[in-house]
């Protein structure tokens, strides 16, 4: 039987989300730990990647069960009981056979998390701090970012990728409670694409950010820090 788990985790500890050789200190290293104690060896296949120290409030994953493991309730209750405290299960969903986790996905939210103020022990792991943002600006920007584009010059080097063609849906940012929230929904992302984006953002005037989405001029960009970033849901 092949359920979905859709996961909200605390990044900040871990070396990203991808099951690695070298470590047990991923997301899904962590998963694989409590399912394997389980008697679950199963694949795990997750919607996408996040790198280190970014977190997830739906972060979607499917794995194949054992004929034992019909009870999803009780499944969910024990993973919540063994995973650590900074990942979660929101839910355990049937699903079909053919469905996959990322191939299946067919919309992907992210959204970026500023506060304009100094910075607090409380929320340093899930905020990034600013002394000043110029929000009308930003506003104006982001929506240079919707429609079809190229984004080779907004994904980290050495991406593994066959196209940096992606279309992003929805770009737009809110004030909220006194944070700055960014949000960006799309086909899909590369490597560091929305941390490099809301560097462009925070950097660059429209004229700059127009010219880097062309290819028109090399423009060295930082990527904004990885604690302000949210995987927020995945659409199906």
């Amino acid at each position: 039987m092949r359920v979905a788990l859709t996961l909200s985790y605390n990044g900040t500890s871990y070396l990203g989300s991808q099951i690695q050789k070298e470590t047990k200190n991923t997301i899904l290293g962590q998963l694989d730990i409590v399912l394997s104690k389980l008697g679950i060896n199963t694949k795990i296949i997750a919607s996408g990647r996040t790198d280190k120290g970014v977190h997830a409030t739906g972060q979607v994953c499917h794995i194949d069960l054992p004929p034992f493991w019909s009870d999803t309730q009780k499944l969910q209750r024990v993973l919540n009981e063994m995973l650590p405290l900074s990942i979660h299960v929101k839910k355990v969903t049937d699903v079909s056979q053919d469905f996959h986790a990322r191939y299946s996905a067919k919309k992907r939210v992210y959204r970026y998390i500023i506060k304009e103020e100094e910075s607090n022990p409380f929320e340093d792991a899930f905020t990034t701090f600013l002394s000043s943002v110029n929000f009308d600006e930003i506003s104006s920007n982001i929506k240079l970012f919707l429609g079809e584009h190229d984004f080779k010059e907004f994904m980290k080097t050495g991406s593994d990728t066959r196209s940096s063609t992606r279309v992003i849906y929805k770009a737009y940012s809110y004030r909220y409670r006194g944070y700055i929230v960014l949000n960006f929904e799309a086909n899909g992302f590369l490597r560091s694409q929305i941390r490099l984006m809301v560097g462009a953002l925070l950097n660059l005037n429209a004229t700059q950010i127009k010219d880097k989405l062309e290819g028109t001029k090399q423009i060295a960009l930082r990527p904004a820090p990885a604690n302000g970033l949210y995987l927020a849901k995945i659409k199906y």
